[in-house]
């Protein structure tokens, strides 16, 4: 082998490069896990927030300080974090999610909220439209506008021909100069969300934030490994940060009116039927909850207003409050409804007919525990516009004021300073609210005005964390329309934690069974093949670490899935060096010619570009767990091939020149697998039939039994629960049957004390709160599981020592058409990519055609054994994206050992042309058996140990890889030799 001193100095200084970049990930989780003893050893071992509250403190105190001293540079705790191995969510916990930006709010925006009929059906067509097409909003709305428009243009005045867009659409345009202006605008809208987004984030804290836009679809992809607080998370990205500034009335103004509509409520509660109807958002089984433990109708009839609103009356001048009422929380949708009654608006007076009720921002619990939250009368009026708005804050930040209480300091622009000293010298000895997404933040009374344009938010639980939230999102910025959740994952970090411990159980043993099996099989070469192993997995880790890539659980399966097809490089050159010692060839001259492209290399080649040409289209085409597997799998693949070639070249090598006997073998495995010869051609129409039943079978089941299909393929939400004790799926769904309408999916997911729940419950209803209310409803149902566990608790996020939501999956139904449609593409994607790519390689139309169509049978065997099976498996058997990468992981798989027989077939086609093809096909697949079985048989105890240990999340995904790697390597003997051979007319003519 020529140039081994480069080929060592590149392997050494690559391997110190490799620790380098990994210690600092040691050295960040060393600082972790002082942060960690810090905050147990202030007594927060019980209280997850209060423990991730002195975890923070204490990284914050040291995150400038140097931990590590070069003298020529020191790092701080900062530099370390931003080196190490970033670790994606199902290992460290938090939030993944994709934000739809509302092109709907954009659009009405724009035509200054029209009113015109044509416009506004337009709107709501598009809106019926998305739920059944992949095309984005906007060409929905112009397809929908096209087909009511009649005479009506986009540039009428009453919709988007307004003054304030004078300068880009003029009068009486046509429909097309139109759309491109708008889709300008809708382009600059969600590049504005972006940049807000992304700053709100950068100033939120996580370490190793992602934030993405994904194409011209109005999606925002962002990630936040690490993030604890989900609720805190959830709010900072899709609040849309609409600050404004009310006038209210008072509760002297405004108690009249409550006493009036106390007795207009108790006439409509009189038939318990219409409270049903008046409460939207409340179950028919929750009712009881609500409104007490009795289902008497003489009690229910006795019920009024005040049974759900206690009224903050004014008997004399000091008791005025810009407070009007206080509720339980659990009643402000009852208050909501009953409010917003066409018979009780009815019944306020002229002056106070604008009058709209918002809540406070936060409930405060009473002396007896009880949750209370207090309710506001703002000064609305026709057009439902704020005295002054946002827009008008030049800077926000987090103060405290002469208490010692955090508060949120604003200063306004010139216009709006002028607009807050008229409203401030127009409401002296009044109240004023500073309101943030219809929330109350405050409602201070105005003692003089205040004209410098400096104000303040506070209250007086407020929080710093709120405080700095707040300062965060008006400082960043106003979304320009709504931001919602259209998919999320949440992993809390107690699951993270057990997955990390799983991957290394699993990591562990599948090593140790590898490295095993090749020194039993290949004595002290195996023993090379260790070697390079072992770098090789130190090349991964350390690209991984170099690079700032996402190591995810499906990327761990990758590296293992690696390690065990990396052994296939050095099987294939053992096998090439003891057929040529089997033939009297010298030690060195086998070894020569084993490591040569006349003999293993050619082959290896062909089967890695196979696989990284699979691993190319699961990366481009995939998402999420796709994206993390294809690309350890695309790096396994490089350094695999580095390490398999040119390591244990170098080892062995030094051997020979030491005058080693190498055999490459054992007296154990001496003479496996030699002189076969086994006529497979004569036996391809009994491995038609075996295949042809199956296939039908499996066809048969899908057609009639189907695929469970997983939430990111058919939308809904997924919570693995965990519990104390030992729960019964079957009783769980009937019991939740009456929190969700109709019984959900429920399957004990890995141990007994713990279920995977799936529902399509309000999957359909938009809203900031809806994800909120399947929660809650969740709670509820299994309220009576859960024993002392509070909603708090129960939520995911945090650490969990009881019972709550470990993880939770949210999709909605149209980006899980998306989802499926990408998924397709990459299937279709790889196969076109590799018939190509073997055609190419082999010349013959013959050999595609044979590759393709044991692919085809290896995904539509494994598609039919999962349809056949879930209903019966222990575990998940879903069918998503994890699936797809493992059917593309199987199909890389199988080409690499069809592609090496096919090399071989190519070999023995030159050296032997007086053969009978069938003769050549044959003693190809016989001479390479040796090899399929070996590596098969390793890739397959890799894939056992991390399924019986991997953790339950990623068992489906294994069983798929198992039961592919088994399909696979009987399809390369039996289906993708003999399909070539038969459809090979010329090779037979010749023969």
């Amino acid at each position: 082998m020529q140039n081994k001193g480069l080929i060592k100095l590149f392997a050494i200084l690559f391997g110190l490069v490799s620790l380098y970049q990994l210690s600092f990930t040691f050295l960040a989780n060393k600082v972790e896990d002082d942060a960690v003893s810090y905050a147990e050893s202030k007594g927060a071992d019980t209280d997850a927030r209060q423990r991730a509250t002195f975890e923070r403190k204490y990284l914050d105190s040291v995150a400038n300080k140097d931990i590590i001293n070069l003298g020529i540079t020191q790092y701080s705790y900062n530099d370390v974090k931003d080196k190490e191995m970033n670790l994606g969510l199902d290992l460290k916990g938090g939030i993944n999610a994709i934000l739809q930006v509302s092109v709907k709010e954009v659009l009405k925006s724009l035509s200054n909220d029209s009113k015109n009929v044509v416009f506004n059906q337009a709107l709501e067509a598009a809106d019926e439209a998305q739920k059944n097409s992949n095309a984005t909003y906007l060409d929905l709305f112009f397809q929908e506008f096209e087909k009511v428009a009649g005479d009506t243009k986009l540039s009428d005045p009453s919709i988007f021909g307004t003054k304030a867009l004078s300068e880009k659409i003029t009068f009486n345009e046509g429909n097309a100069t139109v759309k491109a202006t708008l889709q300008e605008e809708i382009n600059s809208s969600i590049g504005t969300a972006f940049e807000v987004l992304r700053s709100r984030i950068d100033k939120f804290g996580v370490t190793q934030p992602n934030i993405q836009r994904i194409g011209n679809s109005g999606r925002i992809q962002i990630e936040l490994p690490g993030a604890k607080d989900i609720e805190r998370v959830t709010r900072l990205i899709t609040s849309k940060a609409e600050l404004q500034f009310w006038e209210v009335y008072t509760n002297a103004e405004i108690q009249n009116f409550f006493f009036t509509a106390n007795s207009k409520v108790a006439e409509i509660l009189k038939d318990n039927t219409v409270l049903e109807k008046a409460i939207d958002s409340t179950k028919k089984d929750d009712i009881d909850d609500l409104l007490g433990e009795t289902k008497d109708s003489t009690d229910v009839n006795q019920k009024n207003l005040f049974t759900y609103l206690y009224p903050n009356v004014a008997q004399s001048q000091q008791q005025m409050s810009s407070l009007v009422a206080q509720a339980r929380v659990l009643d402000t949708a009852t208050v909501n409804s009953l409010l917003k009654r066409k018979e009780v608006r009815a019944l306020l007076p002229n002056e106070l007919k604008y009058v709209k009720f918002l809540w406070d921002y936060k409930a405060n619990k009473s002396t007896d525990g009880t949750e209370l939250i207090g309710l506001y009368a703002i000064k609305g009026n026709r057009n439902d516009r704020a005295t002054i708005e946002g827009d008008v804050i030049l800077d926000a930040s987090q103060v405290f004021d002469q208490l010692n209480k955090p508060e949120v300091s604003m200063t306004m622009n010139s216009s709006g300073t002028k607009q807050w000293a008229k409203m401030t010298t127009d409401n002296q000895g009044k109240f004023v609210a500073v309101v943030l997404d219809n929330y109350v933040y405050t409602a201070p009374s105005v003692n003089l005005p205040i004209t410098g344009g400096r104000t303040s938010i506070s209250g007086g639980s407020m929080t710093i964390s709120e405080a700095e939230d707040i300062a965060t999102v008006l400082k960043a910025g106003k979304l320009p329309a709504a931001a919602r959740i259209i998919q999320a994952e949440v992993v809390g970090p107690s699951l993270g934690q057990e997955s990390i411990d799983h991957s290394i159980q699993s990591f562990g043993l599948a090593i140790f069974l590898v490295l095993v099996w090749m020194i039993l099989y290949y004595g002290k070469a195996g023993l090379y093949a260790d070697i390079a192993l072992a770098v090789n997995i130190l090349f991964i880790f350390g690209i991984l670490a170099s690079f700032n890539a996402v190591l995810t659980l499906p990327g761990i399966a990758g590296i293992i899935l690696t390690i065990g097809m990396s052994v296939d490089a050095n099987v294939i050159i053992f096998e090439r060096i003891k057929e040529s010692l089997s033939i009297k060839k010298g030690l060195k001259q086998s070894v020569e010619e084993g490591f040569s492209i006349k003999g293993a290399l050619s082959a290896i080649i062909d089967a890695n570009i196979t696989t990284l040409l699979t691993g190319v289209i699961l990366y481009v085409f995939g998402t999420g767990p796709i994206k993390g597997f294809a690309l350890t799998l695309m790096i396994g693949i490089a350094t695999s091939l580095f390490t398999a070639v040119f390591i244990t070249r170098l080892l062995i090598d030094r051997a020979v020149d030491k005058g080693g006997n190498l055999t490459f073998n054992t007296s154990i495995s001496k003479g496996w697998f030699q002189n076969i010869n086994v006529e497979f051609l004569r036996k391809r129409k009994i491995a038609y039939f075996i295949s042809g039943a199956v296939i039908l079978a499996g066809i048969i089941s899908i057609f009639s039994i189907g695929l469970k299909q997983g939430v990111d393929f058919k939308g809904g939400r997924s919570y693995v629960v965990r519990f104390d004790q030992t729960m019964n799926a079957t009783e769980v769904a009937s019991t939740l049957k009456d929190a969700f309408g109709t019984a959900p999916e429920v399957k004990t997911y890995g141990s007994d004390h713990q279920l995977k729940i799936t529902t399509v419950y309000k999957i359909d209803e938009e809203g900031q709160d809806v994800d909120d209310q399947v929660q809650n409803a969740l709670f509820t149902g299994l309220k009576s599981y859960l024993g002392n566990t509070s909603y708090e608790d129960f939520k995911p996020g945090f650490e969990k020592e009881g019972s709550g939501v470990m993880s939770y999956m949210k999709v909605e139904p149209t980006i899980a058409d998306d989802i499926k449609t990408s998924a397709l593409y990459a299937v279709l994607g790889s196969l076109l990519v590799v018939f190509l790519y073997i055609l190419l390689r082999f010349r013959k139309v013959s050999f595609s055609i044979g590759a393709v169509v044991a692919v085809f049978h290896d995904v539509l065997i494994v598609l039919g054994v999962f349809s056949i099976t879930y209903n019966f498996m222990p575990f998940d058997m879903e069918v998503g994206q994890s699936f797809i990468a493992a059917i593309l992981t199987v199909v890389g798989y199988s080409l690499n050992d069809t592609v090496v027989i096919f090399d071989r077939i190519r070999e023995f086609t030159g050296t032997h042309p007086n053969w009978k093809y069938s003769e050549v096909v044959d003693k190809a697949l016989s001479s390479t058996l040796g090899r399929t079985i070996n590596t098969s048989l390793t890739t397959l105890l890799v894939m056992l140990a991390i399924f019986l240990f991997g953790g339950d999340s990623i068992k489906g995904f294994m069983f798929a890889l198992i039961v592919g790697v088994v399909v696979g390597t009987y399809s390369s003997l039996f289906v993708a030799t003999p399909v070539m051979f038969d459809t090979s007319k010329k090779e037979e003519k010749n023969n």
